[in-house]
């Protein structure tokens, strides 16, 4: 089945946990977590370098409506999109760092490129 993973909670949840997670990607470079959620931030996180990139008025209020500090969607304008701009995607890296030691759950950290 394609599309978007449940991560076990509700669509407001998940919308949140994503939020806050891509925010804090782009605010430090790299975050550790489980190698679903690690996909699913990849797959937004992408995004929003992509439409930074535009640095167009709608692209602008897109990324500022999803990052949750303004402070990180200004810099992903201004030093995170231009670093990419000769790259066509895969601005992030995904790699496995074995499980976790309390419910063996599948981790990886997952950074910018």
């Amino acid at each position: 089945m394609a599309g978007t993973r449940k991560l076990g909670r509700t669509s407001d949840h998940r919308k949140a946990m994503l939020r806050a997670m891509v925010t804090f990607l782009l605010e430090n470079g790299k975050i550790e977590t489980t190698v679903t959620r690690a996909k699913e931030v990849r797959a937004v996180a992408e995004k929003m370098i992509t439409l930074a990139k535009q640095n167009n008025l709608h692209s602008k209020r897109q990324v500022f409506s999803f990052v949750t500090k303004e402070a990180v969607a200004k810099r992903t304008f201004d030093e995170i999109a231009p670093k990419y701009a000769d790259k066509n995607g895969g601005y992030t890296r995904i790699i496995k760092i074995g499980p976790r030691r309390g419910d063996a759950a599948e981790m990886a950290v997952i950074e910018l490129v």
